[in-house]
Formats: structure tokens, sequence, C-alpha cells
């Protein structure tokens, strides 16, 4: 029964974004799934609509004007509605008691009941003042620090995993991309996603430690910043992922001699 669904961020995953519209307008009713896009996303959103082989309409933002007077309408029509369905009786009474008593005009006492529903909350928005930009500091080229010369040393939370995914600050990665990647494609809430650190060309983000196999495998194929996570178990010691399938090594070139010397009859220590 969900009416809607608003797609804050934009899926890099096509088969994702129509899972998460599927949500609404179930069982023969209506819905409406609502998608965010910035001029930069929009060749995401023609890959949607080339997969679901459908233009998405788009809709204009409302101003500030216009949400403000939508607000004002909707608090005159809740106003029309009570008066014409409620009994009034009791609170007349107490607004006349009260304005006797205080000998103060109704009109300011209806105007002090109202600011007593909207609560410390703004009722109307207001323009925003622009932030000043902050001067961040150039860091000389001969101490930056390169992916391969970093260390994960950062602490590892209880009742957590460490996995490494292959995209990182080249790719443009900020933890707030991951975690939303995560937390809308995998199902995993945000307060179980534990400490991320971002690497030029890799990052490391901290999971439950029970992970369901599942899971694991979904997120494989979760995209952030155009790239699929990749996601792999990390091991701190070779700042790598682990090698699943251990095998051993030998070279080609030392079969090859000590076959060779068992042919002349000779040994090999």
């Amino acid at each position: 029964r969900i009416s809607h669904v608003i797609n804050y961020d934009i899926p890099y995953d096509t088969e994702a974004y129509v899972h998460r519209i599927g949500r609404t307008g179930r069982a023969g009713r209506e819905g409406e799934a609502i998608l965010f896009v910035s001029p930069r996303e929009k060749g995401l959103l023609h890959a949607i609509e080339k997969a679901t082989k459908q233009k998405i309409e788009s809709m204009e933002m409302p101003s500030m004007e216009t949400i403000n007077d939508k607000r004002i309408t909707g608090l005159k029509e809740r106003i029309t509605q009570t008066l014409g369905a409620e009994k009034l009786e009791f609170f007349h009474r107490i607004v006349e008691q009260y304005q006797q008593e205080q000998n103060i005009p109704a009109l300011e006492i209806a105007a002090a009941l109202l600011k007593m529903l909207q609560g410390d909350s703004p009722f109307l928005l207001t323009q925003k003042s622009k932030k000043p930009k902050h001067e961040f500091k150039e860091t000389p080229r001969e101490e930056r620090f390169s992916s391969k010369q970093r260390k994960d040393t950062s602490e590892q939370e209880s009742g957590k995993e460490r996995f490494r995914i292959e995209v990182g600050h080249n790719h443009g990665a900020k933890p707030g991309n991951i975690v939303g990647a995560i937390a809308n494609e995998a199902g995993i809430d945000s307060e179980f996603i534990g400490r991320i650190n971002i690497f030029d060309d890799h990052s490391t983000v901290d999971l439950p430690e029970d992970m369901p196999d599942d899971v694991f495998q979904l997120l494989k194929k979760v995209y952030v910043a155009g790239r699929q996570l990749e996601i792999s178990r990390f091991n701190n010691s070779q700042h790598q992922p682990i090698d699943t399938k251990k095998r051993k090594f030998r070279p080609k070139h030392k079969k090859r001699r000590k076959k060779t010397l068992k042919e002349k009859g000779k040994s090999i220590s």
C-alpha cells in the first residue's frame, strides 16, 4: 500500500531502479515514483528510460513561494474542516473566559493557539544565506601519500568484519555514497555500517561479520560513483583482498629441471 517511492539518489544499476519503484502501485493500485536527477546524471536517466522502454516525465521543482502558499492554504482548509465537523462549545467557553480575564482580543488568542499548534519549527520556508567557501591549504606533492603507501591501521569495531571495495578518491567516492548504496541496495541499515576508509583506488568498510552470503553477492554488483563495488574480504596485514583460492605455486622451470635430471639418473636435494 505504498503510494510513493522517492529516489533521492539515482541508482547506477537499472535493475536496482526497477526493484525500488516496484514497491509502489502493486496489486492493481496506482503509485508514483519520483527521481531526483542532477545535470551530470542525465546519462544514467537515459539508461533507465531505455531499460524500462518508457519516457520519465520531467517535473519542475516548486519555488519557495509556491510551497509557502500551499502550506497557508492547507492550514486554512484544516480550520474550515474543524469548524464544520467538531463540537466547539467547550472551547468557546474557555476562549471567552480567557478573553475576559486577560482583556485580550480574540484575534490574538487565535493566533497564539495556531502558534501552539505549529510548535517550534517554522511554518514558512525562508531563503537560506549562502555559506562562505572554505579555503583549503594544498598539501605539497612530496607530502602526499599514494594508495600503495597508505596503511589501514584504524581499529575495527567489535562484531564487524572489514571488507574492501574497488572504488576510491580517484573515482569520486564519498562516505555518503557508500553508505547510501549499501543501505538502499542491500537492505543493511546505516547503523550497522561501521568505519569507512577511502583511499585513492579503493576503500574499506566495516560490516556485520555474520552477513549472509546472498547479501555479500548482491553487494558485489552494487555501483558507487559509476563503478561496481566488487566487494571482497579484507586482509589488513597484506592490505589487499584475501585470496579465497589458496594454490601452491611452483615455477615451471624448476619442474622441467627436475624431469631432466631424473632422465639422466641423477637425484636432487
